[in-house]
């Protein structure tokens, strides 16, 4: 029998074609722009997703949900150090275009409850927040002109 278990839900719009969206949520050097250096992505149904974000944790997934342009959804192998339980991390992301700006929604489950599992689940839910903030700055970010250019 699984125990009980908490999620977190993150919405985030970004000015910038679905296409782009997804290719910084793939990309492991636009991942390193956004999340932290190190990423590894084999971006295919049944592929992997490797990600050692800054705060010093690393995070291996198997791509479970793989929908071009529109949804991505992430099992993750059981994090080190942490009590085994019956069941899966789960990080589902959800792509929807409305006019110029792509609609992402990412929905995290399975984090065990209890005093164990508090910290990475704050780590996840918190440094999501700030990492999708980073990945909305990165896509918007207009070039900047060099300024010898005419």
């Amino acid at each position: 029998m699984a125990g009980k278990t908490r999620g977190y839900a993150h919405r985030i719009d970004i000015v910038a074609p679905p296409a782009s969206v997804w290719a910084g949520l793939l990309d492991p050097a636009l991942i390193a722009r956004w999340m932290g250096p190190g990423a590894r992505v084999k971006a295919k149904l049944g592929g992997s997703y490797y990600v050692a974000p800054e705060g010093g944790f690393e995070r291996e997934a198997h791509i479970d949900v793989f929908d071009r342009g529109r949804r991505l959804r992430l099992i993750y192998q059981h994090p080190a150090g942490l009590p085994e339980f019956d069941g899966a991390i789960v990080e589902d992301f959800l792509l929807e275009q409305e006019g110029e700006t792509t609609i992402v929604r990412l929905l995290g489950s399975g984090i065990p409850e209890g005093k164990p599992w508090d910290q990475y689940y704050m780590k996840l839910r918190f440094g999501w927040e700030r990492s999708l903030a980073r990945l909305k700055v990165l896509l918007e970010m207009k070039p900047r002109k060099d300024e010898n250019t005419p």
